[in-house]
C-alpha cells in the first residue's frame, strides 16, 4: 500500500520535472543563458534533467522490486500459516510449535490465546483439546483465552452460549473441570453480585449443560421439568437456594433455544474408526428378544460400537464403557461368551437405532456377546477392560456441589 502511494508521488514529480525542463529550455533560448536560473540545469542538452529522470526511474525500479519481494514474502507467510493451521487441526501441540518456530506466533500464552480465540481455519475440537491439556503453559493459555471473553452484564446462560461456541468441549472430565473452573472465575469477576462464590457458578453452569442435553437429546425419553431443575439446584448458593425466577428463566431459555455446539469440522464419527483398539465379528444377544445376530464390533475411545455390515458408515449401537464391568459368561446356546454389565443395578447407558432409523435409549442391564474361539473371547475381554473407565465427572461435580453447600456452615460459624 505504501509502495503504491510512492508510485503516485513519483509520477507527479516526473510530470513536474518534464514541465520544468520545457520551461528551462524556453528561458535559456530567450535569455541566451548557458543554464536557467530557476533550477541551475544545463541548457545545451538538458542533461541535468535527464539525469534526474534516470535517477527517478532507478528509484521507481527499486520500489517495484521491493513490492515484488514483499508480495513473495506475504505469499510465503500465508502459505506457512495455512500449513500451521492444518498441523494444529491434526496435532494442536505440533501446530503451535510450527507457528512459533516460523515466527507466525510469539511463544507467549497471550499470543497463542489470541490465535485460538480468533479461530480462523481452526478445528474447534482441536482448540478444546489444546485448552484442556494439563501443562503450565496450556493452563496459562486457557486463562488468557477465557479472559478474552467479555461476559459483563450477561445472564449465565448467555455467557455459556458465547463460551461454548468458541471451542468444542472435550470429553475428558479433568479437562472439562479446568475449563469450567476458569469460566466460573471469569464470569464472577465480571459479574460480582450474582453469586456468593465461584463454586455456585460452577455447579449451576454444569446443571445448565446437563439440562440442555436432557431436553434436546432424542435418546432421553423423560425430559426434566422446571420443578425438577429447581430441586436439582437446591442449596448450592452457600447452602441457600438461588432465586426461583432465576432458575425458571434459565430453564425456559434452554428449553426454547438449545446450545449451538460446534461441529467436529471433519473429526466426525468415522474418524474414530480409523485406528480402533480392536475390531471383529461377534454374535450379539438381543435385549427384549433373546435371539442372536452377527454384528461387526469396533472398540475405540472408551466406546464399543456395533454395525450390521463392515461397510456401514453409522453404527447400529453405541455402548460407552463408563461405570460398567466385563466378565466371561456361559450360555447354553452359544460358546465363548463375554458380557458387559452395570456395576450397580442401573441400566447400561447406551443407544441404538431402531427399525425406523430413530435413535432410542438402550434398556440392557447386560450385553452378552459370543466370539468364534476362546482365545478371541479372552482378547476381547482384555481389550474391553483396558478401555473401561469410571467417569470421574460425576464425582467431581458432587464434590463441588458439596463444597458449595458447606460454605454456608463455614460462613455462619465465622459470623
Amino acid at each position: 500500500m505504501v509502495v503504491n502511494v510512492w508510485f503516485v508521488v513519483c509520477g507527479v514529480i516526473s510530470a513536474m520535472l518534464s514541465r520544468c525542463l520545457y520551461a528551462c529550455r524556453y528561458s535559456a533560448r530567450t535569455l541566451g543563458q548557458k543554464y536557467c536560473r530557476c533550477c541551475s540545469c544545463f541548457q545545451e542538452d538538458g542533461s541535468g534533467h535527464e539525469q534526474l529522470k534516470d535517477e527517478l526511474a532507478e528509484v521507481v525500479a527499486e520500489m517495484e522490486n521491493m513490492d515484488t519481494a514483499d508480495d513473495s514474502k506475504n505469499h510465503t507467510r500465508t502459505k506457512q500459516m495455512s500449513i500451521g493451521r492444518k498441523k494444529f487441526n491434526m496435532d494442536p501441540k505440533k501446530g503451535i510449535e510450527f507457528l512459533t518456530e516460523h515466527g507466525l506466533l510469539q511463544a507467549t500464552s497471550e499470543d497463542v490465546a489470541g490465535f485460538l480465540y480468533k479461530g480462523e481455519g481452526l478445528n474447534k475440537t482441536a482448540i478444546g483439546d489444546y485448552l484442556g491439556e494439563r501443562s503450565d503453559f496450556n493452563e496459562k493459555v486457557l486463562k488468557a483465552f477465557v479472559d478474552l471473553h467479555d461476559f459483563t452484564d450477561l445472564i449465565l446462560v448467555q455467557a455459556l452460549r458465547q463460551f461454548l461456541w468458541s471451542f468444542r468441549l472435550p470429553g475428558e472430565a479433568q479437562k472439562i473441570d479446568r475449563m469450567m473452573e476458569c469460566f466460573a472465575q471469569r464470569y464472577c469477576q465480571l459479574n460480582p453480585n450474582i453469586f456468593t462464590n465461584t463454586d455456585t457458578c460452577y455447579v449451576l453452569s454444569f446443571a445448565i449443560i446437563m439440562l440442555n442435553t436432557s431436553l434436546h437429546n432424542p435418546s432421553v425419553k423423560e425430559k426434566p421439568t422446571v420443578e425438577q431443575f429447581i430441586s436439582m439446584n437446591r442449596g448450592i448458593n452457600n447452602g441457600g437456594d438461588l432465586p426461583r425466577e432465576l432458575l425458571v428463566s434459565l430453564y425456559e431459555s434452554i428449553k426454547t433455544e438449545p446450545f449451538k455446539i460446534p461441529e467436529d469440522d471433519g473429526n466426525d464419527l468415522m474418524h474414530t474408526f480409523f485406528n480402533p483398539d480392536k475390531e471383529g465379528w461377534l454374535w450379539k444377544q438381543g435385549g427384549r428378544y433373546k435371539s442372536w445376530k452377527r454384528r461387526w464390533f469396533i472398540l475405540n475411545d472408551n466406546c464399543l460400537y456395533y454395525f450390521e455390515y463392515t461397510t456401514d458408515k453409522e453404527p447400529r449401537g453405541i455402548i460407552p464403557l463408563e461405570n460398567i464391568l466385563v466378565r466371561e459368561a456361559t450360555d447354553r446356546h452359544k460358546p465363548h461368551c463375554l458380557e458387559l454389565y452395570a456395576s450397580g443395578t442401573d441400566f447400561i447407558k447406551a443407544c441404538k437405532t431402531d427399525s425406523e432409523g430413530k435413535v432410542v435409549e438402550g434398556k440392557h442391564t447386560v450385553y452378552r456377546m459370543s466370539a468364534a474361539t476362546a482365545e478371541e473371547r479372552d482378547e476381547w475381554i482384555k481389550c474391553v477392560r483396558q478401555s473401561i473407565s469410571h467417569n470421574p465427572f460425576y464425582d467431581m461435580l458432587a464434590a463441588r456441589k458439596k463444597k458449595a453447600q458447606k460454605n454456608s456452615s463455614n460462613h455462619h460459624a465465622k459470623s
